[in-house]
């Protein structure tokens, strides 16, 4: 913080200056990648004179412009003064301006002009201008002491997608109002605009329901918690109780919060399956005559514990629920769940086989699709639709409202779009953001898979097996984070970052516009923005991967040194032991002996970025 003031005291004087800024040669970084971006002699330099302006037909936009206003007073220690539009635009103004008359730019999408004169962010709905407000908080130097300019430009931007969206689980590990509120921070730095709550599941219930208080008072709340991977034996457990919930008071504060980021809140409540802690509290909602006792689950995993489908009380209960978590939640959108539902009860549950023979179900999953189809005409009812995990589409009954999230790969939202539902990509093997990012041995503990910033960057949401009616559908994609393996915030961070950078450029820019390398440099830029804001954000990228190559001369066997980061510093040894600066330089491919031992890291500026791999040959 020290270091923070006098960066910032350093700036006051540069920001009261009446020197004209320069016109800055640094690397343009911003993610995601714009439509258009047109470089224009000069800069504009902000300075005690400086004046934000924002256009008073609608009521959003003075609160952009007092949200610039702080940003700009966090970086250079000064408050710049907010008014409304009252005359032509002038000299050394920051404009927020809406305009019927743009061409080729949706709702979102924003137009914006640098000059040295002023910046002028004009566009069709206020969101354009708040996400026009961010690349210009982007084109700011990351160290103050440069002063508080930026380079002259034509900007025209908007996004591919209209869901771009990232999902964080609350049940495994809670999180606190104020740490949810950076969360959404983060996804609005980088313009998604779907935040995915998902607050329930076998490991706690996180949201309070004033019908019934049970599913917090016990619901809320684990005896221990599995420490280690599930699959490890024997099992170990800590000794601290764990959990929490969110008032309805605190949803409603956030949602509103997440609102002024134009972030749609999107809740999970989990069913049929996955809902061990609603249990806890309401045994008499499981399988069998006296079914239960429950306990919150103190481990992960999946498990036989399901909502009754054959009790219409199991319906009275979720109707209830979702007539509260309606009423708060002012999206179109309620996520139910609809995964992994083991139907090992169902199959020998009385009421739920006289459910099947009194509805005509052949078997278990039609009686999944009955459930799903049952709960989508109560949200239905409420003026909402359903987004549930691709398993809802099991028995074909699913409402043609519904959305499905496509996780187990790409053929479930395949699948749904043929059949012409909305469809959300955000399979496992590349957006799952809980999985390794970097070699497991050099990593924080995982539930398992391996999705570096590459394999995030370069996935593609539009399957090629669609024709072009289709592709209609896949309405965008998401980054899940399931916690079991995070219990902490900055634990959290570690995992999101820098995969979330990534994720939104997939989300915005057009596949034309994205290029890995390009990406790469920008992420140099990125990687001191965190810094500078005490972001614990991965350095998997600077990780050294080997990779045998034919010499092209002599065609014989050789190793590359590579890593996921821009122009990398590469030392390597061959003899085991830590490499340094003062070890070999790595300059290209080259040969090795059997029986060596070679290990490599990356330097940046005299520094070790991220532990040293090696690879030893037999």
């Amino acid at each position: 913080m020290n270091r923070l003031m006098t960066l910032w005291m350093a700036v006051f004087i540069v920001f009261n200056s009446t020197t004209k800024a320069q016109h800055p040669s640094r690397q343009l970084s911003i993610i995601p990648e714009p439509e258009l971006v047109t470089v224009k002699p000069g800069s504009f330099g902000f300075n005690s004179a400086t004046v934000i302006l924002y256009d008073d037909r609608n009521t959003a936009m003075k609160f952009i412009g007092d949200q610039f206003s702080e940003k700009i007073k966090a970086y250079t220690g000064k408050k710049i003064p907010v008014k409304k539009i009252t005359a032509l635009p002038g000299k050394n103004q920051i404009v927020f301006k809406l305009s019927d008359q743009l061409q080729g730019i949706g709702a979102e999408g924003y137009m914006m002009d640098i000059g040295s004169g002023g910046i002028v962010i004009t566009a069709k709905q206020p969101q354009g201008c708040f996400y026009g407000m961010q690349t210009l908080l982007q084109l700011l130097p990351v160290n103050p002491l440069e002063g508080a300019n930026v380079p002259a430009l034509h900007i025209q931007d908007q996004p591919r997608f209209s869901w771009r969206g990232a999902m964080l689980d609350v049940s495994r590990h809670f999180f606190t109002v104020k740490q949810v509120k950076q969360y959404i921070d983060f996804l609005a730095s980088y313009k998604l605009n779907t935040f995915h709550w998902h607050l329930t599941d076998n490991q706690g219930w996180r949201i309070e329901i004033k019908k019934y208080p049970q599913l917090t008072s016990v619901g809320a709340w684990r005896k221990r918690s599995l420490i280690g991977h599930f699959e490890e034996q024997p099992e170990r457990f800590d000794t601290l109780p764990h959990g929490g919930f969110y008032t309805q008071e605190q949803i409603r504060d956030i949602i509103a919060y997440a609102q002024g980021k134009y972030i749609t809140v999107v809740p999970e409540i989990d069913l049929p399956g996955h809902c061990t802690s609603a249990l806890a509290g309401y045994p008499e909602l499981g399988c069998g005559e006296k079914p239960g006792p429950f306990e919150v689950k103190d481990k992960w995993g999946v498990f036989d514990d399901v909502y009754c489908a054959g009790k219409e009380n199991t319906f009275k209960f979720l109707e209830d629920v979702f007539t509260e978590v309606a009423a708060l939640f002012p999206g179109k959108v309620i996520h139910i769940g609809g995964d992994e539902c083991r139907k090992t009860n169902w199959k020998t549950c009385t009421y739920c086989q006289a459910r099947m023979k009194k509805e005509g179900l052949k078997d278990e999953h039609q009686l999944q699709g009955y459930f799903i189809n049952r709960i989508a005409q109560v949200l239905k009812a409420k003026n909402k639709r359903v987004i549930g995990w691709d398993e809802i589409l099991e028995g074909n009954r699913l409402t043609s409202d519904a959305l499905v999230m496509s996780w187990r790969g790409t053929s479930g939202g395949v699948t749904a779009a043929r059949k012409h539902h909305d469809v959300v990509m955000t399979p496992t093997t590349y957006l799952y953001l809980d999985y390794y990012q970097g070699s497991p041995e050099l990593e924080p503990l995982t539930i398992d898979g391996f999705n570096t910033l590459e394999r995030v960057y370069n996935f593609e949401p539009i399957p090629a097996a669609l024709n072009a009616d289709e592709v209609k559908y896949i309405k965008g994609i998401q980054g899940n984070i399931w916690t079991e393996f995070i219990p902490d915030f900055h634990h959290l961070q570690y995992m999101a970052f820098p995969r979330l950078s990534a994720l939104a450029e997939v989300a915005w820019s057009t596949p034309e516009k994205k290029n890995w390398e390009k990406f790469k440099h920008k992420m140099e830029t990125e990687y001191s923005r965190y810094e500078a804001s005490g972001i614990n954000y991965s350095k998997s990228a600077y990780q050294v991967s080997f990779e045998f190559i034919k010499g092209a001369r002599t065609q014989k066997a050789q190793i590359a040194l590579k890593t996921q980061s821009y122009n990398p510093e590469i030392y390597y040894t061959l003899d085991g032991t830590e490499p340094g600066q003062h070890s070999m330089k790595y300059m290209g491919p080259f040969n090795v002996n059997p029986n060596v031992k070679v290990k490599a890291a990356t330097f940046k500026n005299g520094v070790q970025m991220s532990k040293a791999t090696e690879y030893e040959l037999r």
